[in-house]
């Protein structure tokens, strides 16, 4: 009885410690949201400015006095240039994760295995100030030398961002593969398929929802990374780039370096505040697609 009575007890304060712990988070993000929200809705419930003349127009200047035609909210610069940069960081990025993955999963020893994949992991680890000073060192002077111009691009962001991306859809796409159950393997061999024909038409169509959910995870990474795009893609406000050689601006940057220099309240900061508040809703949508992506099984 006594040890039964102990062993209760130490359940319940488990229980107990685990549900606060677990009230905590949920009250921080609910907190988080509403605080993001309402500082971004200021823009247009406060500061009257039009949500369409936000995400359409390209003008910024916040701070131009109304004689000189009022302050200018466009974000449409910035959006543009974090679709653009994460986007193509994804062309760079998914071919050579999947690639590895496959290698990983279905063709290293186990050697290379234990080897290989410890070794993706540590980019995680990896500060995101490094691969900025990396890229501005190396990739930038690398650009201007074979195309010219500045350097510092579309095309340099998109590099050190698919660099970033990398160990996190590898990651997924990986433990994607290594999760479909062997019977797959062992029933397409058992026909006569080759090892190439079983990973081409049986496993990447059975991980494809696991391998899509590394791939959104890996925008997601990219459309909120801002120290490292930001030393090397040039941070040009108010021009859309013409090509990838073109320096550009992302909304992550605009709002790392420009928030410091903003007062409370103030339309210029609750503009800052408004494309954090789109970021947070890309967010969400992400959320929700991975959570759809997640259903679908194959097998």
């Amino acid at each position: 009885m006594k040890n039964g009575g102990s062993k209760h007890r130490n359940e319940l304060i488990g229980k107990t410690v685990t549900t606060i712990c677990g009230a905590i988070v949920i009250v921080i993000v609910v907190a988080i949201v509403v605080f993001i929200t309402y500082k971004g809705l200021s823009t247009f419930l406060v500061n009257k400015i039009s949500p369409f003349e936000f995400l359409f127009s390209s003008s910024w200047d916040p701070e131009l006095p109304p004689t000189d035609g009022g302050p200018k909210v466009g974000a449409f610069v910035f959006i543009y240039g974090s679709l653009l940069i994460s986007s193509i960081a994804l062309l760079f990025s998914v071919p050579l994760s999947a690639g590895t993955a496959i290698f990983i999963s279905e063709i290293a020893p186990k050697w290379g295995q234990a080897v290989l994949q410890p070794v993706i992991e540590l980019f995680v680890g990896i500060p995101s100030v490094v691969y900025g000073w990396v890229g501005l060192n190396v990739i930038v002077p690398f650009i201007r030398n074979i195309f010219g111009g500045y350097g510092m691009s579309v095309l340099a962001g998109s590099i050190v961002l698919s660099i970033m991306m990398f160990p996190t859809i590898t990651s997924v796409m990986v433990d994607s593969l290594k999760a479909l159950p062997p019977y797959l393997n062992e029933a397409s061999y058992s026909l006569g398929a080759t090892r190439w024909q079983t990973i081409w038409k049986i496993l990447l169509p059975a991980a494809m929802p696991g391998m899509l959910t590394g791939i959104i995870l890996g925008l997601a990474r990219g459309l909120g990374e801002a120290l490292a795009v930001q030393m090397v893609i040039g941070n040009m406000p108010g021009k859309i780039p013409s090509s990838i050689l073109d320096p550009a601006h992302t909304m992550t940057s605009i709002i790392t370096m420009d928030m410091g220099n903003t007062v409370m309240g103030t339309l210029p900061n609750n503009a800052l505040w408004s494309i954090a508040f789109l970021l947070l809703l890309i967010s969400f949508i992400f959320i929700l697609i991975i959570r759809h992506i997640g259903k679908r099984r194959v097998y």
